[in-house]
Formats: structure tokens, sequence, C-alpha cells
């Protein structure tokens, strides 16, 4: 199937332009010249009826000859024609007085005259005798005589034309630059779309480095800041990637050779039934990393597609604590780390207590893991207004200012910090959070960094619908 040809933009929009000026000149000439013609007619005929009545007055009690000489100044002073006409019947005139010499014209079967002198009163209008157009006015001069004023029009007329073709080619020129001005100006535009489209070809490549730039401040510009925005944002999500892949791969390495190795051990068999045993503690080790790795994986995934199912129901904090606290008070001791629990007063607390517990334990494996022995670790459950909190403090060295902010970022690992885990617990917990309608925040300082969960407190006297309905909201 063949593609349609491309138009330009640069030439679309040239055309757009020039139609739309096309039509706007073409709205003024019909406005304009149809009545500049007319208004320049009428002005003839008022110029030759405020002139009628004294001449009419004037002709009324002279003689042909006297006549014939009033009529001749008249005309020479208004540049017309001053004919007299007297009335025979009703449809016939003829000339009595006429300021040319010659008959140019039969004027006495003039409409104009022939009405003024039925009615008695004044008829004016445009007229054509052997080709030529002349303003008329007719006025009674008494019953008997009819005064008509015939100015040629040839000059208005031709005035008329000279601006027409003034219009018209003023039109042309206006045509031309308008389509030239438009096709330059949407040639600049194209070209600025076609740098985007080669930005956007270059991050379609993985290209993430080259700036995208536009010092344009309209929405060229402003589409250029969000392709760069965009860049950066993919950029950010190729580095993790990449360290992902790297973390991943190095997480699922080591145990694997560790299990290797210790399943090429045990084929030994002389093997001293002691390191027999503390070769499968180790490798049952080996295998609940991996399994961890694991599930931090597929949470992440189901985060990611949104199939992560959390239920809100009420449930009471200060025993998720405890419980939590047991589970890794073995680990703690063994690090050398003191674990201390306070929450012994009820905190009920809205939301999925499976998922409430997953964050409590990578907040208490964070905070032994990257703690020095004789750190000492608390679990802290307490209500603060309609908030039920959960804190892990420890008394560590603290976290830098610089690695706060990014503690929450998927794969990201302290610069200095153990190299053990996969770098998904917080970034895991603090979706969790976001999920179960709360938060997580962190502080810290040499002494005393504390980890604060956030979770909508239930409320009392309430049914679970209106608390789920609180938290939707």
């Amino acid at each position: 199937m063949r593609s349609a040809p491309l138009v330009s933009l640069s030439v679309k929009a040239g055309l757009v332009i020039f139609a739309v000026v096309a039509g706007a000149l073409a709205i003024v000439y019909l406005a304009v010249v149809p009545q500049l013609e007319s208004r320049f007619v009428d002005a003839k005929i008022e110029e030759l009826g405020n002139a009628a009545p004294t001449i009419g007055q004037q002709v009324q009690d002279l003689d042909f000859v006297e006549m014939q000489d009033a009529v001749r100044t008249q005309g020479e002073s208004l540049g017309a024609r001053v004919i007299v006409l007297e009335t025979l019947t009703n449809d016939q005139l003829r000339n009595v007085a006429d300021s040319r010499n010659t008959r140019f014209g039969d004027f006495s079967i003039d409409r104009f005259a022939l009405q003024a002198a039925g009615t008695q009163r004044p008829a004016s209008g445009r007229s054509e005798f052997d080709g030529m157009h002349f303003a008329e006015f007719a006025y009674p001069a008494n019953d008997r005589l009819v005064v008509l004023l015939a100015s040629p029009l040839d000059d208005v007329l031709e005035n008329v034309r000279i601006i027409r073709r003034s219009l018209l080619v003023a039109a042309a020129v206006s045509l031309i630059i308008s389509w030239l001005a438009g096709y330059l100006l949407a040639l600049r535009l194209t070209g600025r779309i076609r740098r985007l489209e080669s930005a956007a070809e270059r991050l379609a490549e993985g290209d993430f480095e080259t700036p995208v730039v536009d010092r344009g401040r309209d929405e060229v510009g402003q589409l250029a800041d969000a392709f760069n925005a965009m860049r950066v944002r993919l950029a950010v999500l190729d580095r993790a990637r990449g360290e992902f892949i790297a973390n991943a791969s190095h997480e699922l390495r080591t145990p694997l050779f560790a299990l290797g190795g210790f399943v090429e051990l045990l084929g030994d068999d002389e093997m001293d039934p002691a390191v027999r045993r503390e070769f499968l503690v180790e490798m049952r080790d080996q295998i609940d990393r991996l399994t961890r790795l694991a599930t931090d994986l597929l949470d992440l995934s189901r985060l990611d597609a949104g199939q992560l199912e959390v239920e809100i129901l009420p449930f009471d904090l200060a025993a998720t604590g405890r419980v939590v606290a047991d589970e890794f008070r073995a680990v703690a001791d063994a690090a050398g780390h003191e674990l201390r629990v306070e929450a012994d007063e009820p905190v009920e607390a809205l939301g999925d207590e499976v998922r409430v517990q997953q964050i409590a334990r990578s907040l208490l494996e964070n905070a032994i893991r990257h703690t020095p022995a004789g750190t000492a670790v608390t679990v802290r459950c307490v209500r603060r207004g309609n908030a039920a909190v959960l804190e892990v403090r420890d008394d560590g060295p603290g976290i830098p200012s610089e690695d706060q902010k990014h503690l929450f970022q998927r794969f990201y690992r302290a610069a200095g910090g153990k190299a053990s885990g996969s770098g998904l617990g917080l970034a895991i917990a603090w979706e969790l959070a976001s999920r179960l309608g709360g938060s997580i925040e962190v502080s810290s300082r040499p002494g005393a960094t504390v980890f604060t969960v956030n979770l909508p407190a239930a409320g009392r006297g309430r049914s679970p619908k209106d608390l789920v309905a609180d938290v939707a909201s």
C-alpha cells in the first residue's frame, strides 16, 4: 500500500494564510468599491439637486434668448449640462434651452424629466445615453417647465476604476507577501519541529545524553522542554536499569556460585558430618537470599503493573510492631544490636496488616544491617491526630544528607554502604505505604536516624466502608 504524498507544513501554512488574506481582501473589495461608486454618484446628484431650485426660479420668466444664456452660464459654473424642457403632453417633452449648442443626446424622453413633469416633484438618478453615464436631477420649475441637470460620470467612474485597479494590485502584492511570510514562518517552525523529530529518534535509539534544546518561548519551546525532561527521566531509568541488571546479576550469581560449590563439595562421601551440616545451613541461607530477591522482584513488577492487591481494614499497629520485632530479635542479638519495642498501648490503624508487616521488616532489616554492632534499634508505635505512626529508630552514625533524598529510589545504594541486599526493599516499602494511603519519612543525623511510617488511623464508631472511602478520597 502506497502512502499519500507528504505535503510540507510550510506549504500548508502558506496556503492557509494566503486563503485568509484573499478572503479578507475580497470582503474589503466587495464592501468598499460598490459603496465608493455609489457615494460618488450620490454626491454628484446632491450637488445638482442643490443648484436645481435656483435655476428653476431663474428661468421661469425668461424668453428663449435669455433662458439660453442663463442655462449656458449655469452649466459652465456647475460643469454640467442644463436643459429646460417644456411639457407638451403627459409623455412628451421638448427642449426649450440647452447649455450646450450641440444636440448631443435626446433628453426629451428622459425618464427623470418625464417623472418630474408628471408628478411635479423632483426626480433624480443615474442614466446612460449613447454609451455615456450621467448623474441627473430633474426639477419642475412650474407646471409647464422642467429643469434637467445632467453631469457626466466619466471622471467619477474613471476614479473608481483607478481605485479598483489599485486595490487589485495591492491585493495581489499583499497575497504574495502573505504567502511568502507564512511560508517562511512555517518553514522556521517546521525546522524546529524537525529538530524535535530528530531528538525523538535519538531517544528511540537510546541516546539519552544529547540534550534537547529549543530557545523559543512558545508552545514548541515548551514541547522541547518536555522532551528534554523526558530525556532526563529516561536517562535516569536507563541508568537504573543498568544498575539493576548489574546488581541482580551479582545478587543471583553469588548465591548460585555458592550453592554450586556446596553441591560439589557435598558429593564427597568422606566429608565430616559436622562440616556437611554447616554446608547445609549455608545452602539454606543462600536459598533464602534468592527467595527474598525473587519476592522483591515479583512485588516490584506487580506494583508497576498495578496488580498488587491490598486490603483496607482496621488492625492494631502496635501488635504488628511487636510481631515484626520478635521476628528480628534473634537476628539483632546475633549482630550485636539491642532491639527495643515501645508499643504497649493499642494503636488502631487502617490498612493491610500483611503489607504493613512487610514495610516494618524492610525498615528494621535496613536498620540492623547498616548500623555497627552495639547500636540500639527501637520500634515505636503511637497515634498522632488522625495518623497511626510506626517509627524505626537507631542511634547509628546517620545517613549523609546527599543520600537521604535517594533512599526510596529503586536499586539505590549509598556510597560506601554494605553491598548486601538488592536495593529494592525501601523502594517497595515506600510504594506500599502510598498504596495504603500513607507515607514514609526519614530524618537522620549522627546518633539518631528515624524512619516514620504514617498510616490513616481507624476512626472510633465508624464502619470499615467509611474508613475505606476516606482513604480512597
